[in-house]
């Protein structure tokens, strides 16, 4: 997977420069991994609680006028009824066309987070820059373990150590 990310931010943007704002429309691969990170790992796993303004019924369920609701996103984006390989890292699931339409972590509607657009920008230009500027290696084979630490912030329970190396190109940039 590091591999086509880095060979697609090769192909669109090149050796000669670092990636910028307008170069993400067309790294959609980039955008896959980061909405498949987004799926799996959400900032926050419960929506901010909300309050239904009137008697409703959802899936079945009854909600009563002033019910305090809270969202579970993180079981709704592991949810098997709808994703295939529902706890697998595959970016390529975002291949079907509206299947990022199903990505939740920052809301949804018009209570959605106002920040996501800006939340996207600066993820896809700090992780383009991280996978164009740095080969990447593992500090050892051992299995990455995913498990989570705590509920609130789903950090990881063992942190992951990497090593980095500049790209040879990086040193040849001009930064003016």
């Amino acid at each position: 997977m590091l591999k086509k990310a880095r060979d697609e931010l090769d192909f669109h943007v090149g050796k000669d420069r670092l990636i910028n704002e307008s170069d993400l429309p067309k790294l959609t691969y980039l955008k896959k991994i980061i909405l498949e990170t987004l799926r799996l790992h959400p900032p926050a796993p419960l929506a901010i609680p909300h309050v239904s303004s009137e008697d409703v019924t959802i899936e079945g369920f009854n909600v009563p006028r002033d019910t305090l609701v809270m969202i579970n996103i993180w079981a709704m984006h592991r949810d098997p009824t709808l994703w295939n390989e529902a706890t697998s890292f595959i970016p390529e699931r975002f291949d079907e066309e509206g299947l990022e339409k199903k990505v939740v972590a920052f809301g949804m509607g018009r209570r959605a987070c106002p920040g996501e657009g800006l939340a996207l920008q600066n993820v896809g230009l700090t992780l383009g820059l991280l996978i164009q500027c740095f080969d990447w290696k593992r500090v050892n084979e051992d299995e990455i373990d995913m498990r989570e630490a705590n509920w609130f912030t789903l950090s990881r329970l063992t942190p992951l150590n990497a090593m980095c190396k500049a790209r040879p190109f990086v040193n040849d940039l001009s930064f003016n």
